[in-house]
């Protein structure tokens, strides 16, 4: 994982001598006002009036609309009218992609409290939800070990060892129980960066880390009710955008890394569009 810029221009690794190596972070050119961008847009839809007896119903959408883009994002482009009235999904590659997303996403909204003390139990219990019934079942809910496979899209970027695997997820679970002082934004960037360069499951490795991210922003309060599903921001960028954004993050530069955490601002903000259109139908009646 990269955290603070160093001598050779790259990011320490975790267990650098830095007090709170997120922080830094957030001094990237860009930062701050990708931050500062992404808490307008999510106060501009949390003050929609619908949100005031209504809110439960956004985040349902939210939850809906957030899970089939994150389905998108890994190649399974279904429409939304299609992911709402779908029972079975299970039959199929693309079908099974889209409910390991829907499992996933109403999972991670029961994890908040187990995440601040083990977000690696956290993350075993989203692949176990993820990958039910599609993976071997010895290779469920915990990391990779030498020698086996990763399925799942393509991400252009390599694919570290099991051993730097293990490495890296405890540096990310001392940073992230650690109560890092960084913005939400920045925090949330990381962990969804680092778990998808990772790739540290088996399978559905995508539906996984954008999933933390979701929980890192609903438990860091920038979003509480889950209604700015950036995985909706990621689908409408686009998937080459996407892998661009993670080989900036997998670069470990300073240059990169600011790349993707406005990438990451970039499609929450979006998601909040999306959420203050649910509201803007809700109003009139329309959904």
């Amino acid at each position: 994982m990269s955290s603070t810029a160093g001598s050779n221009g790259r990011a320490a690794a975790p267990g650098a001598p830095t007090a709170d190596p997120l922080v830094p972070l957030a001094a990237l050119p860009g930062v701050p006002e990708a931050v500062e961008s992404v808490r307008t847009s999510v106060d501009r839809v949390y003050g929609h009036r619908i949100m005031r007896r209504r809110s439960s119903e956004v985040s349902a959408e939210a939850a809906l609309r957030g899970a089939r883009a994150s389905a998108a994002v890994d190649g399974a482009d279904w429409a939304l009218e299609e992911v709402r009235r779908r029972s079975d999904f299970g039959s199929e590659s693309e079908a099974r992609t889209v409910g390991a997303a829907l499992r996933v996403t109403a999972e991670s909204g029961q994890l908040l409290d187990i995440w601040k003390q083990s977000p690696l139990r956290v993350l075993a219990r989203l692949h176990l939800v993820a990958a039910s019934g599609s993976a071997p079942d010895e290779t469920v809910g915990r990391p990779r070990r030498p020698g086996e496979p990763v399925a799942g899209p393509e991400l252009g970027v390599e694919l570290p060892g099991a051993d730097e695997v293990a490495a890296r997820l405890d540096g990310l679970a001392q940073l992230l129980t650690a109560d890092s002082a960084a913005p939400a934004l920045v925090t949330a960037a990381v962990v969804h960066g680092e778990l998808q360069v990772l790739r540290p499951f088996g399978s559905y490795n995508g539906p996984v880390a954008r999933a933390a991210e979701r929980i890192v922003l609903v438990g860091s309060g920038l979003d509480p009710k889950a209604i700015c599903p950036a995985e909706v921001g990621y689908a409408e960028l686009g998937r080459e955008s996407y892998t661009t954004a993670l080989a900036d993050y997998a670069s470990g530069t300073p240059e990169g890394m600011s790349r993707w955490i406005a990438h990451c601002g970039r499609a929450v903000e979006l998601g909040a569009r999306e959420s203050t259109a649910v509201c803007e139908a809700l109003q009139r009646g329309a959904a």
